[in-house]
């Protein structure tokens, strides 16, 4: 997901980070990860149709955009960074990448331009550590006395009194989530009720586990993978999916010359895949099978998609009022 699937977070001065709800995935790898885009209206008929229907709608269209989710995740920081000049402390937002450098990269990748600059986003990895290694807010928390330490914690997310939240995941295991300070109150004004967020966005966001497996073994799913893996080895790129693909680029620490050499052979491989992608509408019917997927846990899991989603849009339509989208 978002370079594949590891979690956007925002890192707390305190050396705590703090769960970026919105865009954690989980613990999940890229392989079992397609990235569903696109936001459609809610219609009537969607919202009269059978649990089943109205998951499968979620699913398949009605997520938002990975710019829309940016722009929640800008105006949460804005929000907690008022809220930590109100308490007599400094802060720093961050907004390290670009709109184009945030696109998420999921199992299926088919933009070709966007492969062709980026490959499959390890420059834009390098970049984003880079930023998260001089954030000034972990200088500034640093430069403090302690009491002023134990105080801008305390500001920031309750300190270590803070309430601790607890959800089970739909695959039986806990998440757990301190929640306190401006970042509770920045969650509880996008989104209502911090806790109730909470639950709802574990709920959603590690429903994969339960349903990856037969997606990965879905006989049209399978059939359009081996039709990009013949496209792949057509290309001079013999691999089985594009997670081997992927996975053949990643490389250890790098002298400049060597980075540049591996990033043109990333570049190559990403374009390929991409190209041989679209040509076999991988993307398109994987989000098809994975609605389905989808659709079928409505039964136990609908209220969830719904009570997320909504609260979503209730975050979107403040973030718009409160911060530029990213360009």
């Amino acid at each position: 997901m978002k370079r594949a699937d590891v979690p956007r977070r925002m890192v707390v001065p305190s050396g705590r980070s703090t769960r970026r709800a919105t865009t954690t995935v989980g613990a999940i790898a890229a392989l079992t990860s397609l990235v569903l885009t696109g936001c459609t209206a809610d219609t009537d008929a969607t919202h009269h149709a059978s649990p089943t229907a109205r998951a499968e709608a979620t699913a398949a269209g009605k997520k938002l955009t990975y710019a829309q989710d940016l722009r929640i995740s800008d105006a949460e920081q804005h929000l907690i960074t008022v809220c930590m000049r109100k308490h007599g402390f400094r802060f720093w937002e961050e907004r390290a990448l670009s709109l184009e450098e945030n696109r998420p990269v999921g199992y299926v990748q088919d933009d070709v331009d966007w492969a062709r600059s980026h490959g499959y986003g390890s420059r834009i990895m390098a970049k984003e550590d880079r930023a998260r290694l001089r954030n000034p807010n972990i200088a500034y928390r640093k430069s403090l006395s302690r009491s002023r330490q134990k105080a801008f914690d305390i500001a920031m997310d309750g300190g270590r009194d803070a309430a601790l939240l607890k959800s089970p995941t739909p695959s039986g295991g806990t998440i757990t989530k301190q929640s306190g300070g401006c970042a509770r109150q920045a969650e509880k004004t996008l989104y209502g009720d911090p806790t109730a967020w909470f639950r709802a966005d574990v709920a959603v966001r590690n429903l994969r586990p339960l349903y990856v497996g037969k997606l990965l073994g879905d006989k049209e799913f399978k059939s359009s993978v081996g039709a990009w893996s013949r496209c792949m080895n057509k290309a001079g790129h013999p691999f089985p999916d594009p997670d081997a693909a992927r996975q053949s680029t990643r490389s250890a620490e790098q002298t400049r010359v060597e980075e540049a050499r591996s990033f043109a052979n990333e570049t190559r491989i990403a374009v390929a895949d991409a190209t041989c992608a679209r040509s076999v509408s991988l993307r398109a019917i994987g989000e098809r099978r994975e609605a389905h997927y989808v659709g079928e846990l409505a039964g136990k899991y609908g209220h969830a998609l719904d009570a997320h989603l909504r609260m979503q849009r209730h975050a979107l339509a403040l973030a718009e009022r409160t911060v530029p989208a990213r360009t």
